[in-house]
């Protein structure tokens, strides 16, 4: 083959350089021409295949491959612009580990990995949890002596990060000092973030501000803190920081906003969730999802379709599957069961979504709900998928609520425990409460000594506050608490002034395992959500609002006059909702319905004339013939005036269940 000229060799090298988005097609045309012109061993010929690596690598990873092992002997940055390219791919991970192993194991290869080729390596391993191998790789870095490098060091805390080992990526970051930059603060904060651990995100936000100003990325990860603490203070703070002291692009981003809307719909502050998403110039598909499962799970369901509706009529927006576990979601708060039925049917038939777990999950527990147990069966029955322990004891539950015959109850239990093994406290509770409702003692013993001897304990239920940006945590019967004792105090004052006007607790919802009443009244009178809205009251402002973070969604508590602040109901929600006069004891008019900018809705009723020994008995129609009893006496109650009462309704919502309380002292 006779010599390239220098004029063929600049204008290869020119087409190579024209962009980086050249077509795959127009790329075979450059090798093409490469072959016939520019021999293998020429000293141009490494370099530009280098560049057609680079550029083919992006369009076609088999060409990648295939031109790649046409050379006996690549150089380092061909090696890296491969491992590079598998890493990077959405299926090919794997091969970036592989690829790595035959570049230090070839007896030929005289390259050896250098800076660039560990991040791409350790990148792969994080995505595929390659714990294994990404420490064995560690150890090459630490033998090379890269351990120096922010890069790597970056990646590695990465990859401990992703495989859930914290304590060894805060043992790289500890270890990295002044090599620091923004990206460390940022994966270490994301790393906390994604762990659960919310206040060590917020400390080392606090630490990272000193050194540098916080980017997209950082600002993301604590908003999303925020909103797992429920501190919706906090997280108002963080907002007026980016709007005052980030630059424009952070405050406009699209992922910082629909972190913000979903921190605000996390904290029941909906109102200003829907400003936020209103105010943004630009909504991807998750910000959609974001504003949808966010008035969703706050019982807001026909403003959740509204916006579905909007979404995809409107905006022309293609919704996803986590889209439909909104819309799902919405009408299983409702009880609108033809609507989820359709919006299923919808999303399978025209969308072409494959359901997951998650949606026949929130189709099953529609359909229970309702009562309709066989349809839920049926459901469960013809899924693609095995079901899960979530929809066994969602259908365990619905036999409980709906009273349906002791062996199927057995039967779902059984599928419980098949699931998720013997170690499922809220299964046996649930059963322990089928068989006191059939009278059947005996195994209810019997069911509590399993229990004992498996060692199975139910999940406990715990009540987050905030009070002045701190969070405040309380068990059931907690004495840990720093103000415990005035705590305690506090609410036998409230049973007192309850009992003396003629209040009776429901123990109807305590779990059935403590048969004995002292056991029943101690689980509901030091129940965590009790202290929680104590601690509250006695630390809060009159007129500013309580709010309870739950972990547990279904709560086994007597929810009528809860010592003596505003209720929230576990109630289906409605358009028009009635409120009545159960008794003729006090005279009541209907005042106003005004919508809640957090929650349900406001009841205002006037009371005339009611003393406070009186008994306040008033009841909530759902928009049905049925009225629900429900208690509004009040701890405060003296009235010789006319005063408001504020009943806040609304259901409650999925993971890290908050519930509003607003308490307004009432005034003569």
């Amino acid at each position: 083959m006779p010599l390239p000229s220098a004029t063929t060799i600049i204008n290869i090298n020119h087409l190579l350089n024209q962009s980086n988005a050249i077509s795959h097609s127009h790329l075979k045309q450059i090798h093409a021409q490469m072959l016939r012109t520019i021999h293998a061993n020429h000293p141009q010929s490494l370099f530009l295949y280098t560049r057609l690596l680079h550029h083919s690598s992006f369009t076609n990873l088999n060409y990648t491959a295939r031109v790649f092992h046409h050379f006996n002997n690549p150089n380092s940055f061909m090696w890296n612009i491969l491992i590079r390219a598998y890493a990077k791919s959405t299926s090919h991970k794997h091969r970036a580990i592989v690829l790595y192993r035959e570049m230090i194991t070839e007896q030929e290869n005289e390259v050896f990995p250098d800076n660039h080729t560990y991040p791409f390596v350790l990148k792969a391993c994080a995505y595929l949890f390659c714990l294994f191998e990404g420490k064995q790789v560690h150890a090459h870095v630490l033998k090379l002596g890269f351990e120096l490098d922010s890069y790597i060091c970056n990646s590695l805390i990465h990859l401990y990060a992703s495989c859930g080992c914290l304590e060894m990526a805060r043992k790289v970051f500890e270890k990295m000092c002044e090599r620091r930059n923004e990206v460390s603060w940022n994966v270490m904060i994301d790393s906390y973030a994604k762990a659960g651990e919310y206040d060590t995100v917020l400390k080392m936000f606090c630490e990272m501000m000193k050194v540098y100003d916080p980017d997209c990325y950082t600002m993301q990860s604590v908003i999303n803190a925020c909103a797992g603490l429920g501190a919706l203070s906090l997280g108002m703070w963080v907002h007026a920081y980016i709007l005052k002291k980030c630059d424009k692009n952070v405050a406009c981003d699209v992922l910082v906003n629909t972190c913000l809307v979903d921190m605000y719909c996390k904290c029941g502050s909906l109102e200003i969730a829907k400003q936020v998403f209103e105010g943004m110039s630009y909504r991807d598909v998750s910000s959609w999802n974001s504003i949808i499962l966010g008035f969703a799970v706050n019982g807001k369901a026909q403003e959740a379709l509204d916006y579905f509706l909007c979404m995809v009529k409107v905006e022309k927006v293609e919704p996803n599957s986590i889209t439909f576990v909104g819309v799902l979601s919405a009408c299983n708060h409702r009880g609108f069961v033809n609507e989820g039925l359709m919006y299923f049917e919808l999303m399978t038939k025209e969308y072409n979504i494959e359901p997951s777990l998650v949606h026949y999950g929130c189709l099953v527990d529609l359909y229970a709900r309702a009562g309709h147990i066989q349809e839920a069966l049926n459901v469960v029955s013809k899924m693609s998928v095995k079901p899960d322990g979530v929809i066994w004891r969602s259908l365990l539950d619905a036999c409980y609520k709906q009273h349906a015959s002791v062996e199927l109850s057995e039967a779902m239990a059984k599928q419980v425990f098949e699931s998720e093994g013997s170690v499922c406290g809220g299964a046996y509770v649930l059963l322990s409460k089928v068989y006191a409702s059939a009278s059947r003692w005996n195994d209810v013993g019997l069911l509590r000594k399993l229990m004992n001897d498996k060692g199975v304990s139910k999940e406990p239920g715990c009540s987050l506050i905030e009070i002045n940006g701190v969070a405040h945590e309380f068990l059931a019967g907690d004495t840990t608490h720093p103000e415990s004792k005035d705590i305690y105090k506090f609410m036998n004052e409230i049973e007192e002034r309850l009992e003396s006007i003629g209040y009776l607790p429901d123990y109807s919802g305590a779990a059935s395992v403590n048969d004995i009443n002292e056991g029943k009244q101690n689980t509901m009178r030091l129940h965590s959500e009790r202290l929680a809205i104590a601690f509250g009251l006695l630390n809060s402002k009159p007129g500013m609002p309580i709010r309870v973070f739950k972990n547990l969604r279904n709560l086994a508590i007597d929810t009528t006059a809860t010592i003596g602040v505003d209720i929230v109901q576990t109630l289906p929600q409605t358009d028009h909702v009635k409120v009545c006069q159960s008794y003729d004891l006090v005279s009541c008019t209907w005042s106003t319905l005004v919508q809640s900018e957090i929650l349900g809705f406001f009841f205002q009723l006037k009371s005339d004339g009611c003393k406070s020994n009186s008994k306040s008995w008033f009841g909530l129609c759902t928009g049905s013939d049925s009225w629900v009893k429900f208690d509004v006496a009040r701890v405060f109650v003296s009235f010789d005036n006319s005063a408001i009462f504020r009943v806040l309704v609304g259901p409650l919502s999925h993971d890290n269940t908050h519930i509003e309380y607003m308490y307004s002292q009432l005034n003569a």
